[in-house]
């Protein structure tokens, strides 16, 4: 994902972004030796976007956040997120979820995405 090759899409289990990014880094550090603030500044370069999709109780999926990775903050050794959509449910409809992804932020790296073609 970090070597160039643009256009990579994978998938993770996680409970939340910020949770999927602790469970990549644990995977890194479980295959080789290495300062966690590498390993977090190379997660933080080679991830643009991550869509959370989770089960409902209804037992549906559904995209509960957008998340843009916006960079590292070396004063603090923590990757930067941007939320950029979150689901809010809407009025209890009986056994069905309902509700909508509700705008929370602007994109911030709109060129690096947009010199990727996207």
């Amino acid at each position: 994902m970090n070597t160039r090759h643009d256009g990579s899409l994978s998938t993770g289990h996680g409970n939340s972004p910020k949770d999927m990014l602790s469970r990549l880094e644990t995977m890194v550090l479980m295959g080789m030796e290495l300062p966690v603030s590498a390993v977090r500044r190379q997660i933080a370069a080679g991830i643009d976007v991550m869509v959370h999709l989770g089960r409902m109780r209804d037992k549906t999926r559904k995209v509960l956040e957008i998340v843009e990775i916006t960079g590292y903050r070396y004063e603090t050794d923590e990757i930067l997120t941007n939320t950029l959509f979150s689901f809010e449910e809407g009025e209890d409809s009986g056994d069905k979820v309902k509700g909508s992804l509700i705008r929370k932020g602007e994109l911030q790296q709109r060129m690096k995405l947009e010199r990727a073609g996207l």
